[in-house]
């Protein structure tokens, strides 16, 4: 049997570590999938925290708290929470070489950071910039497709970014207790993409929200890939 890590949620505010780490090879947008493979592989399988299946039919619809990230050119993983934990099954490898679109890639740390960050619901807003969201499923995308209304696609598009937060909240075990507002003030790109087989938009947003998110977080559907990533609009 896999090990399931469970926790308790925790109301008010969650204190969480983040860690980020670059590596100095350069790699495609369209090669993460292969990085989180080649990681994968040398991590072991065994370790779920790395991909969330239990085998190949059994998926842990869990929030993914290792995320195989490109930043700048670079390939990246961030570790949110207990995920901090569990990334040493790829460190403590005597090399950290894989293999990526046929070629081998011998991964050297650039760059490594870790913070702490306590989540909780403020008095005041950040202004966030999220790239490459996949904001729609099939039954929300068939909404916004069926209106040319932009406030109500706007709209959806607000209350379906919540509720990512939300889900991201209660999967590192904090119980937002809090109402939280969310308002989009520009959709800079829309631009279809394939994930998994299914034609999706992508959307690049700037919102604002009395909700704390870590640089590089991932929100939405295919966070372990890179799609979704955070990054706050420092003024």
């Amino acid at each position: 049997m896999f090990p399931i890590l469970m926790f308790k949620p925790n109301t008010i505010l969650k204190n969480i570590r983040f860690l980020k780490v670059q590596f100095d090879v350069d790699i495609e947008g369209w090669e993460i999938p292969a990085f989180r493979g080649g990681v994968i592989k040398k991590a072991g399988e065994q370790h779920i925290t790395f991909h969330n299946h239990i085998n190949d039919n059994e998926v842990i619809y869990r929030y993914p708290v290792i995320q195989y990230k490109r930043i700048g050119r670079h390939p990246a993983l961030i570790c949110v929470d207990f995920g901090v934990d569990e990334v040493h099954h790829f460190f403590n490898n005597r090399n950290l070489d894989i293999e990526v679109s046929g070629r081998k890639l011998c991964l050297q740390v650039s760059h490594l950071k870790m913070d702490r960050y306590n989540l909780q619901v403020w008095e005041k807003s950040f202004s966030m910039h999220i790239s490459q969201w996949l904001a729609l499923n099939q039954d929300n995308y068939a909404k916004y497709m069926a209106t040319s209304d932009e406030l109500s696609r706007l709209t959806l598009l607000e209350n379906t970014l919540k509720a990512n937060i939300i889900s991201f909240a209660k999967g590192i075990g904090w119980d937002v207790d809090r109402p939280i507002s969310l308002r989009i003030d520009s959709i800079e790109k829309v631009r279809p993409v394939t994930f998994k087989e299914q034609k999706l938009l992508a959307f690049d947003v700037t919102f604002r929200t009395n909700v704390f998110l870590p640089d590089y977080l991932g929100l939405g559907k295919g966070v372990s890939l890179g799609f979704g990533t955070v990054r706050q609009i420092r003024k």
